[in-house]
């Protein structure tokens, strides 16, 4: 189930960026802090659960989801980057778990694990010292 992220419910705010850049790094903000507020957005309710249960440091207490994007020198760039990795995480959260259910073993593999112990059982027995 693919669910598109509506681009008006992300909140883009231009930062500076950090690390090696020279003056373009020191004059121009072209960084962006996406916010993304799960509680108020027009995902399902059961993405939203499994978005917010999901241990990511992203992710506020109050749900909000804030990426940093900064690889690009360009401020659109940046975004389209924020927002990608924004849907990737939609993504992940959209695919539902697959419910384990509990299955008996068959006969025939209870079969060949016994006859397995009773063959590691006389390997060991025929370890042992003589007895005359």
């Amino acid at each position: 189930m693919k669910i598109m992220l509506d681009p008006a419910e992300v909140e883009f705010s231009a930062i500076r960026a950090q690390g090696p850049g020279g003056q373009n790094v020191n004059k121009v903000s072209c960084a962006v802090h996406a916010r993304f507020d799960v509680h108020a957005s027009s995902l399902p309710q059961a993405v939203k659960d499994r978005l917010l249960a999901r241990r990511d440091s992203r992710i506020s207490q109050d749900g909000v989801v804030v990426l940093k994007a900064q690889a690009a020198r360009s401020l659109e760039q940046n975004k389209e980057d924020a927002l990608r990795r924004l849907q990737e995480m939609v993504d992940l959260a959209a695919v539902a778990p697959v419910v384990r259910r509990p299955t008996k073993p068959t006969r025939g593999s209870q079969r060949r694990r016994l006859d397995a112990k009773a063959r590691s059982g006389e390997v060991k027995l025929l370890r042992r010292k003589v007895i005359d």
